[in-house]
Order: C-alpha cells, then structure tokens, then sequence
C-alpha cells in the first residue's frame, strides 16, 4: 500500500497528527520521510479528503517544534553527541556529512537553518547542529519559524493547487494528477540537492566567518 492510499484510509484527524508527528521527528534529527507524507497529504487534501489549511498548520508546528527540540538537543551534548552518532549511524551523520553542514553554518548563519529546511540532508542536521555550534538561540528561532512555514506552507499549497489544476483539467484521471504532482515535487528536490552540492564543492575548507553571522 502506497503512502498516500494508507493515509486515505485512516480519519482526517489522524492525518494532521501523523503529519505533524513525522516532521516534527525528522526535524529533531531521526531520519524519517517527512517530505513525502506532507506530500501525500496535499495530494489527499487536492482530492477533498483532508483540510489543505490543517495540513500546512500542522506541518510547519511540527517542523518548527522539532527543530526547536533539535536544537536543545545539540546545545547539550554538542560536537561529541555528532561523533558518536556518526561511528553508530555514518550514512546520515558521517564526518564528510557533518563537515559539509558545519561549512553551510559557517559561511551563512542562520540563513542555513531557513534554506535548510528544503535540503533533505540540512533538514535533519539543521536544528542539532545550531545548538551544538552555540548559534544564539533568537537567531535560530527567527529562521526556524519562518523556514518552517515557508516550507511546509509552500509545499502543501503548491501540491495542492497542482493537484486541484490536475483534477480538472484531466476530469477524474488522479492517478495522472498523482504522477504529475510526484514528479513536480521529485524534480525540485533533484535540483535542489544539486544546487546544495554545488555550493558544497565551492565552499573552503576553513569557515570564514563566525556561526551567529546572519
């Protein structure tokens, strides 16, 4: 059963809550397929099932709740709290991973914690690692809250609209709205993530600037 057909199958308001739950715990730092259940949910919210305004709500509390847990998270066990996890866990949390973040973090501030939370690599680093890098707690909440919103509300209102646009125009044909709507949302991301690489490749090997720099 695929994401979307098991979340039509269960009540509304347990969508809203399974929204908020996955993206909240991926944003504290557990990877989990929070993109692809916000997603879903908009593409089921396009098709009347749920609340298109409740999904986008409960996606940027969950988002801006977990990074902030995240980020206390960071501030106590700091840099070490990171090798440990990257012994245990190295495809997600690996020197190469961590470094490249850190890189992000010196050179941008509190803008990588905003963008951040459209790379799927920053999404779970981004919130730990602020707090184990000191950034000042205010700063991090200003590009928590709106990053969080901007993303969340951007993605349910743009696969929302894809899909209502989808389900007229191709009268009843949702399958062909789903496909196009994945595609849409699996391209962004692929350009996203290779805009990210490209910084990446052009950032120096040692920061530049301080982290609380925004």
């Amino acid at each position: 059963m695929h994401v979307d057909e098991w979340l039509q199958a269960i009540p509304a308001v347990w969508v809203y809550v399974l929204v908020g739950m996955v993206i909240g715990i991926e944003s504290l730092g557990i990877p989990l397929p929070g993109e692809i259940v916000l997603v879903s949910s908009a593409l089921l919210a396009a098709k009347g099932v749920v609340d298109p305004l409740w999904v986008g709500i409960c996606a940027s509390i969950g988002a801006i709740v977990g990074d902030s847990i995240g980020y206390a998270i960071g501030r106590r066990g700091g840099k070490p709290m990171f090798d440990r996890l990257g012994r245990r866990f190295p495809k997600h949390f690996g020197p190469s991973h961590i470094g490249k973040a850190e890189r992000y973090f010196h050179r941008y501030g509190m803008w990588t914690v905003f963008f951040g939370r459209f790379v799927a690599l920053l999404r779970i680093l981004a919130g730990p690692l602020a707090g184990a890098l000191h950034m000042p707690y205010w700063k991090f909440l200003i590009a928590n809250m709106l990053g969080g919103v901007a993303w969340a509300g951007g993605t349910t209102a743009v696969i929302y609209y894809l899909g209502m646009a989808a389900e007229r125009w191709l009268q009843g044909f949702s399958w062909v709205a789903l496909v196009v709507a994945l595609l849409f949302g699996a391209a962004t991301t692929l350009i996203l993530r290779r805009r990210a690489a490209k910084m990446a490749a052009e950032e120096p090997e040692e920061p530049g600037e301080p982290v609380g720099a925004g």
